[in-house]
């Protein structure tokens, strides 16, 4: 009878270790991701569990603290422009270079615009859309028509903040007098 149990507890054994893979494999198949099994590299050694990065903001999105409602937002430190509608949609966004003297964050509007004239630093501009003043300089954005953003002199007090002739356009289209500018740092 000796024969007779052992095999008993030998097939016990094997039904019993067959649950508990199966139960385990059930575990591991639904886990998340963040206390997964680690795995193991090229040489053997298993490296430690990766957590998933947080998925970045878009890149080209309106800056948080932007304000709301129809605008065009500066942001200073990226040199880049958004054209923003009522619905907080970014219609446009474009690359500027700044003038040398830039205005301080905060929440202006168009004051007033030309067509085509002369810039301080003496370039032919068109397109120009005034929203600041700071020391007695003019700020605005423009674009020179010959379409260069050729970086300001420093020893020169201007404030045109230029882009490409199409980006000239789209603002000049959308940014009359009294719509809202927010620079931002």
């Amino acid at each position: 009878m000796a024969r007779g149990s052992s095999g008993i507890v030998a097939g016990l054994t094997a039904a019993a270790l067959a649950g508990v893979c199966f139960l385990a494999y059930q575990a591991s198949a639904s886990a998340p991701e963040t206390v997964a099994a680690p795995s193991a590299d090229a040489s053997g050694t298993t490296a430690p569990p990766t957590r998933k990065p947080k998925p970045a903001k878009k890149p080209l999105a309106v800056p948080d603290g932007s304000g709301t409602g129809t605008r065009v937002v500066y942001a200073l430190k990226d040199r880049r422009v958004w054209i923003v509608d009522d619905k907080e949609k970014a219609l446009r966004t474009f690359t500027v270079m700044p003038s040398s003297v830039s205005p301080p964050p905060d929440a202006y509007q168009v004051t007033s615009r030309s067509g085509s004239i002369k810039g301080s630093d003496g370039v032919p501009i068109e397109h120009v859309v005034r929203f600041a003043n700071v020391d007695d300089v003019s700020v605005g954005f423009s674009a020179a028509q010959d379409d260069s953003m050729e970086s300001p002199d420093p020893t020169m007090k201007t404030g045109g903040v230029r882009m490409k002739r199409a980006d000239g356009n789209a603002l000049w289209t959308f940014a009359t007098v009294g719509v809202k500018v927010v620079v931002v740092p």
